[in-house]
């Protein structure tokens, strides 16, 4: 008998028992829905972490400074040739560091700002930057929103525009507030149009953003670069290529002109925790996956008992092993295929309750995040369950003697 005919007489046996496969089918249900529910949370909880971490810590970013001093004698003196970094600089060193996500220069200073020459000056922290990102990406990645006004664009940025965007407190430090906006600042006796104010947040500062290319003439401090990793298990990497990029570029005496910090060690701390978390999530699957392999290995011993006499019938009307293998192995993996595709719906229901009551509970935005590998992983392990633990039935039963299987009662 050809295979395709044992295929489907292990079909129509499944059909002709309904009650015995629906109840084989269950454990697959369970475990496959147990695995899909708990992987949708596990991304989904994954993905809020990893969102802090970026959105709160710097753990993701790596500080690159110019040496402004020497050692001289045991004495620190200034460098005659600092390093001066341009955003020229940006896209070659995001080019040389496929790891980063975007790549900043970025230069700070206290000014004196002040409306006019008869009001009283205030002291402001002025952050010049530019980037490999858009300036509405960088707003989205610091997250800024704007009260009043607008940001700076990507235009006046370029054009050298003396447009400067105030924190909340500065504006109404400075006062006006919101009537500021569109009005001339003295930043340093430099004249620059207040073009936005930021939205008021806890624990902000006095501080002014101005465009890159504006801070010569009021902002005299060495720039310096912030890379930044698309992930946390990329700050490794990332950081070496950066040092490699300037060991080319300054030669071997580049560590005495540059530095290139990352926080390693809370980095390696964050990585192996997500690790564990991982390894867990995949051992609670696998127990469950193991569960309703050995219920379908069980009810599948139990059919080959029941169906001895028919098994040596079919091999003695010309069945050969290999045909009552294949039977075997089909009940097995149609039953784990069947229960694989009820048991993926049933695991993305769960997971979408579980984060709406997560949501509910914690006010935390977690969600829960069925991707396509997760289905396929699925759908992989349901074959594999099936064809393992269908095999050892599959094999005693092809082993039967037609002659002792015939007289079994």
């Amino acid at each position: 008998m050809i295979h395709t005919e044992s295929l489907r007489v292990g079909i129509d046996t499944l059909r002709a028992n309904p009650m015995r496969t629906i109840l084989s089918t269950l454990g697959i249900i369970m475990g496959v829905g147990s695995m899909v529910s708990v992987l949708s949370m596990g991304d989904g909880v994954e993905k809020f972490a990893r969102d802090q971490v970026a959105e709160t810590t710097d753990l993701q970013a790596i500080a690159i400074s110019p040496s402004t001093s020497q050692r001289v004698d045991g004495i620190f003196v200034r460098r005659d040739n600092i390093v001066r970094f341009t955003p020229a600089d940006l896209d070659s060193l995001k080019a040389a560091v496929p790891e980063a996500g975007a790549v900043e220069v970025i230069v700070s200073g206290g000014l004196m700002v002040q409306i006019d020459s008869a009001s009283p000056c205030r002291g402001v922290l002025v952050h010049a930057g530019a980037s490999t990102d858009p300036v509405d990406s960088q707003m989205v990645a610091r997250k800024m929103s704007i009260r009043d006004g607008r940001f700076f664009s990507d235009a006046e940025a370029g054009a050298g525009r003396k447009v400067v965007v105030l924190r909340a407190s500065t504006a109404d430090s400075i006062g006006g507030g919101a009537a500021l906006v569109g009005q001339t600042l003295f930043l340093q006796r430099e004249a620059f149009t207040v073009v936005g104010v930021l939205a008021p947040r806890e624990g902000e500062r006095m501080e002014a953003f101005i465009p890159f290319s504006a801070a010569s003439g009021v902002l005299f401090g060495a720039p310096q670069m912030q890379l930044t990793a698309k992930r946390v298990e990329d700050v490794a990497a990332a950081k070496q290529r950066a040092e490699r990029f300037f060991a080319r570029r300054y030669g071997m005496d580049w560590r005495a002109r540059v530095t290139v910090v990352a926080n390693s060690t809370r980095v390696e701390q964050l990585t192996q925790a997500l690790l564990v978390f991982k390894i867990l999530m995949g051992a609670i699957t696998g127990v469950s996956l193991l569960v309703g392999g050995v219920g379908i290995m069980n009810v599948l011993l139990a059919a080959v008992v029941e169906r001895t006499r028919e098994i040596g019938i079919r091999k003695a009307t010309g069945a050969k092993n290999r045909d009552i293998l294949v039977q075997f192995l089909a009940e097995s993996v149609t039953i784990t295929s069947a229960g694989a595709a009820i048991g993926v719906l049933l695991g993305i229901g769960v997971a979408q309750a579980a984060a709406a009551i997560m949501r509910a509970q914690t006010q935390a935005p977690v969600h829960a995040a069925l991707s396509l590998s997760t289905i396929l992983v699925a759908a992989v392990a349901s074959v594999m369950v099936g064809l393992t633990f269908g095999l050892y039935p599959a094999v005693r039963a092809s082993r039967l003697s037609p002659i002792d299987a015939i007289r079994h009662e």
